[in-house]
């Protein structure tokens, strides 16, 4: 039998202390393991997979794993299920309940992420970008130092840095994000990333991230048309954990879409009217936009690198400006059919592979008789592409 005991840094439960005193190897963290008093042997929990099977292949009798909190929330459960192993679960208060309980927030409304390590930080910083109410669960280079670095100077944000939760060094920091990048912290274990100019809507009725929204491609007025913007949806795929650029942002179509489908978004325009539309398109739909007022390329340099890019206008060089950061996806709307030779072709360039779609949509049109009829639009030509893979 192999049992999964939570520990949060109270008295353990009459079952826990059972199964402790009753275990033949117990795994787990050093900090974890050097405050029990245990008879048994110990291992730490980098050889965890090891160590257990090692002790199952010779059958020599229970055994435990220590760990912090909830080990079935982000935690080692994941681990041993994958591994075919299905423990016996023990859970104790989970590091991010004490984390909102101990800063007196309710946390029903809140995204928790847990990274593996520093691979993942641009997705979290997207996250914590696009959401008012962030738990990062710390994993090594990915701490209060770095998301505040990574947020300032454009996404303000009110940081509360829990250290050793359940400990003898609990401690709870209300942070600015200036302090955060200079501070030494001391075995971080939750950071709690806040807009302090967020409004609670009414409340909802699911934890975390809220569904997407019941409608896209949105009627506008001005811009490209709503069946050109749902095509270039579906290509841009924006999605939690995404910054995307919306270039030659105009009023902002794009730009509140990708916002309200979960995504970080900075919109890059020039024109001040436009400017002016964007923002109150954005405060119209409640969502999140960086906006960036200046004209591309240079404008794009000193922004964060994207997962998708729309360029709405610029020209060529604009679009291959874009194409230099790497981007997963990249879609442009172009209104002449002899721009599109040339932009496919400097795309190749820059190794990726594109494709030209033509859209045209023709609206029916009631005639006073009560008879039908079409009016097209005109046409628009979407060109979208993505990295090609070596091989």
């Amino acid at each position: 039998m192999i049992t999964v005991v939570g520990w949060d840094g109270s008295e353990l439960s009459a079952r826990a202390v059972d199964r402790l005193h009753e275990a033949r190897l117990v795994v787990g963290p050093d900090a974890l393991l050097g405050r029990l008093k245990l008879t048994a042997q110990v291992a730490a929990d980098g050889a965890l997979l090891q160590a257990l099977d090692d002790h199952l292949e010779h059958g020599e009798g229970p055994a435990v794993v220590i760990a912090e909190g909830d080990p079935g929330f982000f935690g080692v459960v994941r681990t041993l299920r994958a591994h075919g192993i299905k423990p016996d679960v023990l859970p104790a208060t989970s590091l991010v309940t004490r984390a909102f309980g101990c800063a007196g927030l309710n946390w029903e409304d809140a995204l928790v992420v847990a990274p593996s390590g520093p691979r993942q930080l641009n997705r979290v910083v997207n996250a914590c970008r696009a959401h008012p109410k962030v738990a990062l669960v710390v994993a090594p280079g990915v701490g209060p130092g770095e998301i505040a670095r990574e947020l300032a100077p454009t996404t303000p944000r009110a940081l509360i840095v829990c250290e050793d939760l359940g400990g003898p060094d609990e401690r709870v920091t209300h942070s600015r994000m200036g302090e955060a990048t200079t501070r030494p912290w001391k075995d971080p274990d939750v950071v709690l990333v806040l807009d302090p100019l967020h409004q609670a809507k009414e409340p909802g009725w699911v934890a975390g991230a809220q569904p997407g929204p019941p409608e896209w491609a949105l009627p506008s007025p001005t811009g490209l048309p709503p069946e050109v913007r749902a095509f270039v949806l579906a290509k841009l795929g924006p999605r939690l954990g995404d910054l995307v650029w919306d270039v030659g942002a105009g009023a902002g179509e794009i730009a509140v879409e990708c916002a309200r489908m979960g995504a970080a978004v900075v919109a890059v325009e020039r024109d001040e009217a436009s400017c002016a539309r964007l923002r109150a398109r954005v405060l119209d739909h409640g969502v999140k936009v960086a906006l960036t007022r200046g004209q591309a390329p240079p404008a794009l340099e000193p922004l964060p690198d994207p997962d998708a890019v729309f360029v709405g206008g610029g020209g060529a060089d604009v679009v291959m400006a874009c194409a230099a950061r790497r981007p997963r996806t990249l879609v442009c709307a172009l209104r002449n059919v002899e721009q599109v030779p040339s932009v496919l072709d400097r795309l190749r360039e820059q190794g990726y592979h594109g494709e030209g779609t033509q859209i045209l949509a023709s609206k029916l049109i009631v005639n006073p008789d009560g008879s039908h009829r079409l009016t097209a639009s005109d046409p628009v030509f979407v060109v979208h592409a993505t990295p090609m893979h070596a091989g």
